[in-house]
C-alpha cells in the first residue's frame, strides 16, 4: 500500500483534531477530483511500520489531543489498500481506545465486496459514492458533491446520517 500524504494535526478533514492519511489507488477518476495525483496505486510512498507506528503514538499524543483519524485519497478501499487498511483499522481499535475512524470512497455501499464492508464495518463513520462535479456543492458537510451519502457505523450497524 502507498500513501501519499499524512498530516498528523488536520482540522479539515473530519470532526475535531485528526491524523489524516491520504492513500494511493483510486479506480473512481471522478471528473473534478482535487487529487488526481493519488490515482495510481504506485504513486506517492510506501506506508511502512514507521508510519503506521507513527499514527498510533500521534493518536495517543497526549499534548495534542486527536479526536480520532481519517482515512482518504485516492481510496482506501482500492483493491490495492483493502489488507493494510484491515491491519491498520486493527491496530487503532486495539491501541488507541476512545478514538474514531471516518474514512472516504468513492465505492457506495452497495458495491463493496466483504473485505470492503468488513472494514467499514469497523470505522465510526463512512462518506461513499463518487465526486461528481455537476453535483457539487461547497455547503454540504463532509461531502463533494450531493449523491455522495454520510453513514455512522455502530456495533457494525450502518445507518444514514445525511443524504
Amino acid at each position: 500500500m502507498n500513501y501519499h500524504k499524512y498530516f498528523p494535526v488536520d482540522v479539515l478533514n473530519g470532526p475535531g483534531t485528526r491524523c489524516t492519511l491520504f492513500l494511493s489507488g483510486c479506480e473512481h477518476h471522478c471528473r473534478g477530483c482535487y487529487n488526481q495525483s493519488t490515482w495510481s496505486p504506485t504513486s506517492g510512498h510506501r506506508f511502512d511500520e514507521a508510519l503506521r507506528q507513527r499514527i498510533i503514538d500521534d493518536l495517543n499524543d497526549p499534548e495534542i489531543r486527536r479526536r480520532g483519524l481519517t482515512l482518504t485519497g485516492g481510496d482506501p478501499l482500492h483493491p490495492a489498500n483493502v489488507d493494510e487498511v484491515a491491519e491498520l483499522v486493527t491496530l487503532v481499535r486495539e491501541h488507541c481506545p476512545g478514538k474514531d475512524i471516518w474514512l472516504w470512497t468513492g465505492y457506495t455501499l452497495a458495491e463493496l465486496n466483504p473485505k470492503q464492508l468488513a472494514i467499514v464495518e469497523q470505522v465510526d463513520a463512512f462518506v461513499d459514492g463518487k465526486f461528481e462535479q455537476e453535483l457539487a456543492d461547497r455547503r454540504l458537510k463532509w461531502r463533494g458533491s450531493s449523491n455522495q451519502v454520510v453513514y455512522r457505523v455502530s456495533d457494525g450497524d450502518i445507518s444514514v446520517v445525511e443524504v
